[in-house]
């Protein structure tokens, strides 16, 4: 059933090589379109009550390095795959029609969909990796063939950033195993190992290291601008729609799951480091003139507060950096489309050229009133999943890091600075005669945008929808770590905490 996923586009992308051009995005669309609904089938199988791996598959591959196919969904999972499910397809859909080499671009995309999944699905650190490495080539030919200026720079420093961050993945793996004396990198097995403190610390500073250059966090980030900004609107959607999560996930299950008590001894820390990507993220975000590379410096303050909800390690936190992860995704997937639309349409990404995007006549009213809405959603405006994922953040974190917390709250401030000023100068104000009329935009080119928003209006005001898919698994990752959740459970005392909250939202 899980194999299914992994598998699929793998023969889809090999169906494609072989069928007529006239018919590849049609195909692809097809098998992605197939993914996201066994996908979601999966999803209506899944018990949510139920915190461990459900649907476990296992093979036996190479004993002696004690790797094995091991595959398995739980609710910090499952969520994620709903998520690459979705933006694979969207991303296909958002390609230009008369994109050049359709056979390469459609199978790359499906084989970063197969990797990904792979990866969200490995219970076995070894195969883990190896899904982890095989999406960074699939994803440096379509920034490098298919980008924009600077691509092939964009594309080497992205290989580079990656390679060392999958180098610092693997060290930590080994040692692990081989610290512990294991014969196996089976995840389940290596959970609970009794490794010194400091070797703990250790091994997940590797961890840490590794998947914060995937995220990325200030300082790892310096890869993002540059590769965001010159890959094509799918292909950001992707990057940053589901590889940065890729990075969050990691963190989670192998820096959690694996070293809860040199997690607690970190949290603090981790928590400032939190604090600092939002507020860098933001504040760089305002001095942008280029929308989309303004867009790229807000994933970076965004993602910081999954890391935040992380560190406190509550039921409202955690389950809140994870919804937080699918409320990213799904803002910067219509971001970067309806980005990608304005300048297809435009010429230009530039805020000091851009006016009277809003005119109803000459401009692109559509365009811009979906653009108002991702602005609304990441500034956490209520009624959309970015309040909800930030609130559910911010009220478990403040009982545990008080000061990092306000100091991310006035982060979200800052967003609405930078997102009010890109609408302003973009949608409002008088179009220039001499560019007054724009190229209409057709509806099959709205169709992504709209999903988007109807997912994020939907979420907004029926987030248990949401919260549920991975309520039981962080509440029982939260069990681990006790020394932190204390201070924010021992209100739960006569019920539950989360389930409160969904029901007073409700």
């Amino acid at each position: 059933m899980l194999s299914t996923l992994i598998w699929f586009p793998v023969l889809g992308a090999i169906a494609i090589a072989v069928l007529p051009l006239r018919q590849l995005k049609l195909a692809a669309l097809t098998i992605s379109g197939v993914v996201l609904l066994w996908t979601l089938w999966i999803a209506n199988q899944f018990d949510f009550t139920n915190p461990l791996l459900q649907l476990q598959e296992y093979l036996p591959w190479l004993e002696p390095l004690g790797l094995h196919y091991q595959l398995g969904v739980d609710g910090l999972s499952l969520p994620m795959l709903i998520l690459n499910g979705l933006l694979t397809w969207i991303a296909i859909y958002s390609g230009r029609e008369e994109i050049e080499r359709p056979r390469l671009f459609y199978s790359l995309i499906l084989l970063v969909s197969s990797a990904v999944a792979g990866a969200f699905l490995a219970q076995n650190l070894l195969l883990f990796f190896l899904f982890y490495e095989v999406e960074l080539v699939p994803f440096y030919l379509l920034i490098s063939i298919w980008g924009g200026e600077k691509r092939n720079y964009a594309a080497m420093k992205f290989l580079l950033y990656t390679a060392v961050s999958g180098a610092l993945i693997l060290a930590a793996f080994l040692g692990l195993v081989w610290l512990n004396g294991a014969d196996s990198f089976a995840y389940q097995a290596l959970m609970g190992q009794s490794l010194p403190l400091w070797l703990q610390i250790v091994l997940l500073s590797f961890v840490l290291v590794g998947f914060g250059i995937k995220i990325p966090l200030v300082p790892l980030h310096t890869w993002l601008p540059d590769t965001y900004v010159a890959a094509s609107a799918p292909v950001a959607i992707l990057l940053g729609g589901v590889l940065a999560k890729l990075g969050a996930y990691g963190i989670f299950r192998f820096g959690l799951g694996l070293f809860p008590d040199a997690w607690a001894t970190l949290a603090p820390g981790l928590a400032t480091w939190a604090t600092v990507s939002v507020l860098y993220g933001a504040t760089v975000a305002i001095a942008q003139k280029d929308i989309k590379r303004m867009v790229a410096y807000s994933s970076i303050g965004h993602m910081g507060y999954i890391l935040l909800g992380g560190a406190a390690m509550n039921a409202l936190s955690l389950v809140g950096a994870v919804a937080q992860m699918v409320a990213h995704g799904l803002i910067l997937a219509i971001l970067f489309h309806l980005v990608g639309v304005v300048e297809t349409k435009v010429g230009t990404r530039e805020l000091d050229v851009l006016n009277g995007l809003m005119n109803p006549v000459r401009g692109l009213p559509m365009v811009s009133a979906l653009l108002v809405l991702g602005g609304m959603a990441s500034a956490g405006i209520p009624g959309l999943v970015g309040f909800v994922a930030e609130f559910l953040v911010f009220q478990g974190s403040y009982a545990v890091f008080p000061l990092q917390t306000l100091l991310c709250v006035v982060g979200t401030g800052l967003t609405a600075v930078y997102f009010v000023i890109l609408l302003n100068r973009t949608c409002f104000g008088r179009l220039d005669n001499a560019i007054a009329y724009f190229p209409k935009v057709e509806w099959r080119e709205r169709i992504p945008a709209l999903i988007l928003a109807f997912t994020i209006f939907f979420l907004g005001i029926q987030p248990t929808w949401l919260v549920r898919l991975s309520e039981s698994t962080t509440r029982s990752m939260v069990a681990a770590v006790p020394s932190l959740a204390q201070p924010a459970i021992a209100q739960e005392e006569g019920g539950d905490e989360v389930m409160k909250w969904q029901m007073t939202n409700d």
